[in-house]
């Protein structure tokens, strides 16, 4: 005899959707939408759906869903850009190495939490949703020129080698630092046995070290030892 099918689970009573929500709450739920779905494939409904509030709650806030991606962007980024402007104060006469080492710590605090923000923002620039490039490029340009600065300040000082295409060398130093924080956390535990954080501190200083010995002035140099604490 077929065993009696199970009887569903009793619906969750539902209250009344908030007629209040701050916008970062909203742009809470907008991220988890866009990190699911990706930007151009989200609606405001699926956000009001992920926020439990009303869509009309979100047009109080915002105009679109890109003015919500655009906010979440600044949410992040002028943080960032500020504390890379004190860092590249040309009156900051440590090493550069030392210097490009608190650059990844700052990367680190600001992005190394929020993984789906930094892949929706790769994949944005690939696929360029119209007008949402340029956003993006405007407000991570401001932080990129501040890491450019700092290794243009090296060459002056003769620890950087010259003739380095400086706005290169900056992209594949924050592209590739990204990288270390999005793949190592789920390789390296598998692989070489260590926890996620264990294995971002690690690559982090195996990618400086790689990084460094292709752009000092003189390779072989020694550089001052690395912190284990950024400020």
């Amino acid at each position: 005899m077929p065993a009696p099918a199970s009887s569903p689970p009793p619906a969750r009573p539902r209250g009344p959707k908030p007629t209040r929500m701050d916008a970062d709450q909203l742009l809470d739920a907008a991220q988890e939408v866009f990190a699911r779905d990706g930007l151009r494939a989200a609606s405001l409904r699926a956000i009001a759906r992920q926020a439990g509030c009303d869509p009309a709650l979100i047009y109080y806030h915002f105009d679109s869903k890109e003015a919500m991606f655009t906010a979440l962007l600044d949410r992040r980024i002028p943080p960032l850009v500020e504390e890379l402007k004190r860092l590249a104060d040309p009156s900051d006469g440590r090493h550069t190495v030392l210097r490009l080492w608190e650059v990844l710590g700052i990367y680190g605090r600001r992005l190394g939490q929020d993984p789906g923000l930094r892949s929706l923002v790769r994949g944005e620039i690939v696929r360029g949703t119209e007008g949402i490039q340029e956003s993006i490029q405007s407000r991570l340009f401001g932080a990129a020129l501040q890491v450019r600065s700092i290794l243009e300040q090296g060459v002056q000082r003769g620890e950087v080698r010259e003739g380095v295409d400086l706005l290169l060398a900056t992209f594949f130093f924050v592209k590739l630092h990204l990288e270390v924080l999005d793949v190592l956390p789920v390789v390296a535990p598998r692989i070489l046995g260590l926890t996620p954080d264990e294995s971002v501190a690690k690559g982090e200083r195996a990618w400086l070290d790689l990084y460094w010995r292709g752009l000092a002035a003189n390779p072989a140099a020694p550089v001052p030892p690395l912190p284990d604490s950024r400020s």
